[in-house]
């Protein structure tokens, strides 16, 4: 991938909600992405884990971005499905999202993502997710 694109990239994960949660960029190849997030009072539920639903937005926002890393950049990236499992309650000063495009078909892609949180330095994996995309035009979508 070239460096015009990664910068692209890196730029376009944080923006709007994303960037309100926090979320950083840590990597990016084809097909991988990583994001990084530093743990808050904002982040948590009410018995002070991370809140499930900002876990599920990391998994599902950095699957995305693994999946643009395949496409052209007339193309954007959209998901059609997600599942995610919770293994354990996050809990740390970080949390780092880990995905990778498991099936790169030209229209669907797959990515599975990945969930750690860290905690003096130890990672502990808190969840999995599968997050479907399609590749689709960027002239196909409207935003006002």
């Amino acid at each position: 991938m070239n460096t015009e694109r990664f910068e692209f990239l890196k730029k376009d994960y944080v923006q709007g909600f994303p960037e309100d949660c926090g979320f950083e960029v840590d990597k990016i190849n084809y097909g991988y992405f990583e994001s990084r997030l530093k743990i808050g009072p904002k982040h948590s539920q009410q018995d002070g884990f991370v809140h499930a639903g900002v876990i599920a937005t990391m998994a599902d926002h950095t699957g995305g971005y693994a999946a643009y890393t395949t496409v052209s950049e007339n193309e954007r990236i959209l998901t059609i499905e997600f599942k995610i499992n919770y293994f354990k309650p996050a809990l740390g000063e970080f949390l780092v999202c880990r995905s990778k495009v498991i099936n790169n078909g030209k229209t669907i892609k797959v990515s599975e993502s990945e969930v750690f949180s860290i905690s003096a330095g130890q990672e502990k994996l808190v969840s999995k997710a599968m997050v479907t995309l399609i590749a689709v035009s960027a002239d196909s979508i409207k935003t006002t």
